[in-house]
């Protein structure tokens, strides 16, 4: 039964955080217009209306794109995985000046294509989530966002670093993607450990955590400090 308006608010109350997320990134523009984050907000629009259209493929009988509508939320996401991690791998190595780092994010991007591609042979991405290869490909970003606060850490001052947008955007992403790979592990592997410890609502703190610090990054950076 679909459920009414306060309840589908109440359930999926992580959603209108990427929506405050992306008001406050447009707001703010004019401090990192010019950086490396200048599509950054495309990035989180891109994220709210994926999440809406994945509401409403779910709770509409009479939507889909394709013959079976449980299918839909995987594609979704899964070309969702493909173009999130693309955008950050990018942006970091632009960032990063350092050449034997930008060759390790070379590798690291090449290894987490392939095991999308590898994912994607042995489970088909309209029907099933690659959550293998979205596990991967958060691990690489880990990784890489290591590879940036060392590229800091020679110059690290808190005081300086704390007006710098980029500090927060890793930070928020590093605290979320140190816990996805491990609950979407298991979300599939072991559902009733899942249901169990009841993961989806961590899942979705972490979610609400992540877009807070983008916010306090949005609100506090400075244009100088970015780097």
């Amino acid at each position: 039964m679909t459920p009414g308006f306060a309840e589908l608010i109440a359930e999926h109350y992580f959603i209108p955080f990427y929506f405050l997320a992306l008001i406050v990134s447009i707001v703010t523009y004019r401090k990192y217009f010019d950086t490396e984050l200048k599509y950054f907000p495309i990035i989180i629009a891109y994220t709210f209306f994926n999440e809406l259209l994945g509401l409403f493929i779910r709770y509409t009988d009479t939507f889909a794109f394709f013959n079976e509508s449980s299918s839909d939320n995987d594609i979704l996401f899964n070309l969702y995985t493909l173009i999130f991690f693309g955008y950050f791998y990018f942006t970091y190595w632009k960032i990063i000046a350092n050449k034997a780092s930008k060759d390790i994010i070379r590798i690291l991007a090449l290894v987490a294509a392939i095991s999308f591609l590898i994912n994607a042979l042995f489970s088909n991405p309209l029907k099933v989530n690659l959550f293998y290869a979205t596990s991967i490909c958060s691990w690489v970003l880990l990784v890489i966002i290591g590879l940036y606060f060392k590229h800091l850490s020679p110059n690290w001052n808190w005081q300086r670093e704390k007006y710098n947008l980029m500090v927060w955007t890793s930070i928020g992403l590093g605290i979320f993607y140190a816990m996805l790979p491990i609950l979407f592990l298991v979300g599939f592997l072991e559902f009733e450990l899942w249901q169990k410890y009841n993961l989806r609502e961590l899942l979705k703190v972490l979610i609400v955590l992540m877009n807070a610090i983008f916010i306090i990054g949005f609100l506090i950076s400075r244009r100088r400090a970015f780097r």
